[in-house]
This record gives structure tokens, sequence and C-alpha cells, in this order.
């Protein structure tokens, strides 16, 4: 969207950095978000390259950390990566006591990522879309930010969630987890039917408001960025949009903490035996 655009229309650069840049697979068009066409076949290839392409970078950053480690004093990068993996691993220990060799990674994975991605909200948000803009103008929007696509959050979620039944199974059998969901919090037969949509809910609400939350608080900082862009003179965003930057920085990093957290929470329970 040009600089004229922006300027005699507001309502549409705001509209315009809301829509994602989406797929539909059913018959392989490239689509607005806004299309009568949408159906349940539509991939925003947008959120999910940029999620792809931040977890490689992940992968890669720290492998070449791990593999050019060194035992005497080491460098600033190796610093930052040690500091990272001691601060994952202390709340792991305090949090799970389980025996696994999966969530200390699994926390590390989410931690970082989950804050790569919260990070591309700190970028300028007409860069990205200006470049995709001059090099490929037929398409017609690009998100940067994976972690404001409740598509996104809600997968990993899913991800999350799947463990927790992995878990509850592995530990506690079938049979001793259909008694959880059946004979807590009221152990008496009368209330099995009461004691399972009980459980039913408490359970399935926990990826909900895992996804939920990293989404809301990522769209509603994205969008106090387009709005700002959008509604104040360029000489005058610095004025708001600086500060929010600043402050949207400890947001980002508490919201990848929280799902990093909650997450080794939600196994740690799911790990215990009674």
């Amino acid at each position: 969207m040009s600089a004229e655009e922006v300027s005699t229309s507001p309502k549409e650069y705001i509209t315009h950095h809301l829509e994602h840049l989406q797929i539909n697979l059913h018959n392989l068009k490239i689509m607005h978000e806004n299309d009568d066409t949408t159906t349940f076949w539509i991939l925003n290839i947008d959120s999910i390259f940029f999620s792809v392409v931040l977890g490689v970078f992940f992968l890669t950053l720290f492998r070449y950390v791990a593999k050019s480690a060194t035992s005497g004093i080491p460098g600033k990068l190796q610093t930052i990566i040690e500091l990272i993996i001691n601060f994952v691993d202390k709340n792991v220990r305090e949090i799970y006591h389980g025996k696994s060799s999966v969530i200390a990674p699994l926390a590390l994975t989410i931690f970082v990522w989950v804050f790569l991605m919260n990070f591309m909200d700190i970028l300028p948000i007409d860069l990205l879309p200006l470049i995709q803009e001059y090099f490929f103008s037929n398409l017609p929007s690009l998100r940067i930010v994976p972690s404001a696509d409740v598509n996104i959050t809600l997968s990993m979620a899913i991800g999350v969630f799947v463990l927790i039944l992995f878990y509850n199974i592995k530990i506690k059998g079938i049979i001793g987890f259909s008694k959880e969901l059946i004979l807590k919090p009221f152990n008496h037969p009368v209330f099995i039917p009461i004691n399972l949509i009980l459980e039913s809910v408490s359970l399935l609400s926990k990826p909900i408001s895992l996804g939920l939350r990293l989404f809301g608080n990522m769209y509603a900082g994205e969008l106090i960025f387009i709005l700002i862009a959008g509604l104040l003179p360029w000489w005058s965003q610095w004025l708001l949009s600086v500060p929010w930057a600043i402050f949207h920085i400890l947001v980002i990093s508490l919201q990848a903490f929280l799902f990093m957290m909650l997450t080794i929470v939600y196994l740690s329970m799911a790990s215990e035996e009674h």
C-alpha cells in the first residue's frame, strides 16, 4: 500500500495490515482473508512461513553455539545462550518433579520460539510488507507476527494438550486416567456424570486458555502499532510507537515465559501418579 493510500484512507491501511496472505487448498488459489470463497481448507501461509523460518533460525543458532562452545571464557553469544538454558532448566527442575528427558528441551523450544515469534511485533509494521509488495506486487497482504494468529497459538496449545493426554495415560494408565475423570472431585458413583463434565471442562480449558492468552495479548499489541501508524502523521508516530515498543518488549518476554511455565505446570500435573 502506497503512502498516498495511507494518508487518504487510514481505514483501508488498518484493514490491509490485519489481513493474512492466504491460500485456498481446495482450488490452490491465493486470496484475501475476507473473500466470499472462504472455506475450511485455507492456510494463512504468512504465519506458517514466518513460524518455520523463526524455528529454523532458533535451531541453527543454538546448534552453532553448541558446536562452537568453549570451556574457557565464553563469548557474548554463548553467554546469552547459556543464561537462557540455565533459566529454563532452573524453572523445569523447580516445577516438574517427574522423570522425563523431553520436558526441558520442550520448555526451551517453547520459550525461545514463542519469544522470536512475538519479537516480530517490534519490527516496523511496514518494513516487510513493503519489501513483499516490491518483489511480489501481485500478493494481496502480509502479516509478520505468527503469534498474533489464533491458528498458530491454538496449534501450539493443541500440541501441548496431546502431551498432557500422553503423560496422563503413560503415568496413570488408561484406567487410572479414566478414574480421575469420573471420580473427582466427588468420589461417589452417583456423581460420575457431574465429575465427567467438570473434569472434561477443566481439561479442555487448558489448551484453549493457553492459546487464546498468547493470541489476545499479541493481537492487541500488533493492533496498537497499526493504529499508531494508520491514524497519526508520520512525524509524530515515534512519540507513541517508541514508548509502546519499549513496554512491548516486556510483554513479549512475559508471554513467552507464561506459555512455557504453564506448559511445564500442566505436564507436571499430568505426570503425578496420584
